[in-house]
Parts: structure tokens; C-alpha cells; sequence
């Protein structure tokens, strides 16, 4: 656990982190008591937190379960890695192409720590971590390259890490330059926190983050998260909530939340 004196040693357990709080939401846990305070304080904003957080996961699954499938891609780039937990992407894509080759990229030193957990694979696959920031595009595809190969198709995967880029020309540079990197065939998916369906509600628990946690956080409108797909062909059903892409039956009960996300192809 993250209370143990050995991470308490590496890490700043004062100030909660995205990855910790996240983790405490989905019932990890690897998380510190800064972490679960100030879990629990934006759960007083956003009753349905967990909710999101859970609808995110179910999306990353849902995604990489048609995108190793229908898709039949068999290489992903998973940036913003997060914690691991159940269903991780290399555990989705493998389990439906064993032939799946993965890389992970984060910046957090306790996912570094957890690594070990994602470095597993079948033993036709492939799975490798990379300590790198999303705000590194050169860095992150540098180091991708030693497992991928960035000639053939590959599922970039920016689940909810572009959020973090405050400034939207930043951002959209950072996904042009990764999309430049990689060929035609590829497909890129992105979970981002929006406030299109509690927007008081979410904009008083954003303000509250950004006042007591790391690193801060900003929203951005359906339409603003369509924009990083200008380029690419957009699948059906578009940028909607999570709980709303390719629902399962398991899914139809979930009320939308306020984390929005798409899936596109890039053409040749």
C-alpha cells in the first residue's frame, strides 16, 4: 500500500496526486491520506466521481477490446498510463490478439514503482513502461520506438492526460506531432474531463483541485475534444461521454459523466 514507510520515503504524501486519487475512485489501494481527503472532498462537488472514474476504465476497455478486434491493430501507445488496476490495456489487447505489442508512458514516480505490475506479457507479446510526459512528444516517441514500430499502425491512446495541458495551442501541437509520427491506419483515442453534463457541479470541484492537487486541471467542451480529431476519420457514435461509446448492456444504467471521449482513424 501506499501508506508503507518505503513509498512514503520516494514520494511527497502531502499533496494529492491525479494518479493516487484516481486509483482511491476505482477502489485501489495505492494511494496516500492526502489523496483519499481530497478524493473525498471533491466526491462533495461531484457525487458521481466514482462513477466517472469507473466509466472511464469501462471505455479503455471497450476501446482496445474493438481496436485489437474489429480494428485488428496489434501495437499501442498508452500515454498517461495511471496506476495500474484491473483491465489494463496491454491485459484488453492481449486477451484478444496474445500477439499485441504495448508501451506505457507516465511521469509519476509511483506508477514508475508499479511498473513491474504492467511489465508482464503473453509470451507472443510484448509489454514496456517508459518514464516520459505527454509535454515530451520527441521524448515519448523516441523511446516508443525501441518496442514499436512506428511504420505500421498504432493505437495512440491519450486517456485522460490531455486535461493536464492547460493551454489548448500546446496541446493540439502535442497531438499533430504525435499523429505525424505514426502512419495512416493508425487510431487515435482520447478520454477527456469536460463539464458538459454537471457543469457548476464539476467547475467547483476543477477550482477545488487546482487549489490542493497536482497537477492542475482544465476542461474542455465536446467540441474542443473533437478538435485534436480534426484529422482524423471520427467513428460512430463521435466525442460523447464515456459511458455513452459502444455501450455494453452492462452499461446502460451508467448516467453520462462529465468525461468525454472519441475514437478516430487516421487515413491514408
Amino acid at each position: 500500500m501506499a501508506d508503507s514507510p518505503e513509498y512514503a520515503s520516494k514520494f511527497d504524501t502531502g499533496v494529492a496526486h491525479t494518479a493516487r486519487t484516481w486509483n482511491y475512485w476505482l477502489g485501489g489501494k495505492d494511494n496516500f491520506a492526502s489523496d483519499r481527503e481530497v478524493g473525498e472532498q471533491i466526491l462533495q462537488f461531484l457525487p458521481n466521481m466514482r462513477t466517472t472514474a469507473r466509466a472511464d476504465r469501462a471505455f479503455l476497455g471497450r476501446a482496445v477490446r474493438y481496436l485489437a478486434g474489429e480494428a485488428g491493430i496489434r501495437q499501442f501507445l498508452d500515454v498517461g498510463t495511471g496506476l495500474p488496476t484491473a483491465d489494463n490495456t496491454h491485459e484488453v489487447a492481449q486477451s484478444v490478439a496474445p500477439q499485441s505489442r504495448i508501451v506505457y508512458i507516465d511521469n509519476d514516480p509511483l506508477v514508475l514503482v508499479h511498473a513491474r505490475a504492467l511489465l508482464t506479457s503473453t509470451p507472443e507479446g510484448v509489454t514496456d513502461y517508459v518514464e516520459a510526459d505527454l509535454r515530451e512528444p520527441e521524448k515519448v516517441l523516441q523511446e516508443a520506438a525501441r518496442t514499436l514500430d512506428l511504420t505500421q499502425p498504432v493505437a495512440l491512446t491519450l486517456l485522460g492526460v490531455l486535461n493536464f495541458v492547460i493551454d489548448d495551442d500546446e496541446a493540439q501541437a502535442i497531438v499533430d506531432r504525435l499523429l505525424d509520427a505514426i502512419p495512416p491506419g493508425s487510431y487515435l483515442a482520447i478520454a477527456h474531463a469536460s463539464n458538459e453534463v454537471n457543469p457548476a457541479e464539476a467547475e467547483a470541484a476543477r477550482r477545488f483541485w487546482n487549489e490542493n492537487a497536482t497537477p492542475p486541471i482544465t476542461f474542455r467542451s465536446a467540441q474542443q475534444i473533437t478538435r485534436f480529431l480534426d484529422r482524423l476519420e471520427l467513428l460512430d457514435p463521435g466525442v460523447v461521454s464515456c459511458s455513452r461509446w459502444r455501450p455494453e448492456a452492462s452499461d446502460l444504467a451508467i448516467p453520462e459523466v462529465d468525461q468525454f471521449c472519441g475514437v478516430g482513424r487516421l487515413a491514408g
